[in-house]
């Protein structure tokens, strides 16, 4: 999505109103339910202005210089966490260093990369994380059942986040 301007999509004029929000899935697709970030985050960008898409990335340090000077970053990812399949957290990197009981299937844990982003000054003043607990990581495309199921909750999250991002600015 453009704003009549140039520039990387969905991004603002400078002298906009509203803040700079970013979405980015982590994830592959070719990794069943790793997947399903890169679907919601898709969704959800398509339902809402004024926000730009960083796109998928395969892993969170991925997210260092294109996240930068962002008010609110929201990353989507699926999670190892020990909950039911399906279920959708959202946990505000502001108050917890680390998803409880979550492990990435990433090299780095996201709050290990905004760590490293605040040491250098370049984080985003707000990272939440909306995360979908998977089932299945096996090769492959397409999201397990109770997944899939989760996307319309998740989608919905990740754009109550923006809308909320967006009247208190």
């Amino acid at each position: 999505m453009t704003m009549g301007r140039a520039g990387p999509p969905g991004a603002l004029p400078a002298d906009s109103k509203l803040p700079q929000v970013v979405v980015a899935s982590l994830g592959n697709e070719y990794r069943r339910d790793d997947g399903a970030g890169q679907i919601v985050a898709a969704c959800a960008v398509d339902r809402v202005t004024g926000v730009r898409d960083l796109g998928p990335r395969v892993d969170p340090l991925d997210l260092l210089g294109v996240w930068d000077g962002s008010d609110l970053a929201i990353v989507i990812d699926a999670t190892r966490g020990g909950g039911a399949p399906g279920e959708v957290q959202v946990v505000d990197l502001a108050t917890e260093n680390e998803h409880p009981g979550a492990t990435s299937t990433h090299g780095i844990s996201l709050s290990g990369v905004l760590r490293l982003a605040r040491a250098v000054g370049r984080a985003p003043a707000r990272v939440v994380v909306v995360g979908i607990e998977g089932d299945d990581f096996g090769k492959g495309k397409g999201l397990s059942p109770a997944v899939a199921a989760a996307v319309p909750a998740a989608v919905r999250k990740v754009v109550e986040l923006i809308e909320e991002a967006q009247r208190c600015a």
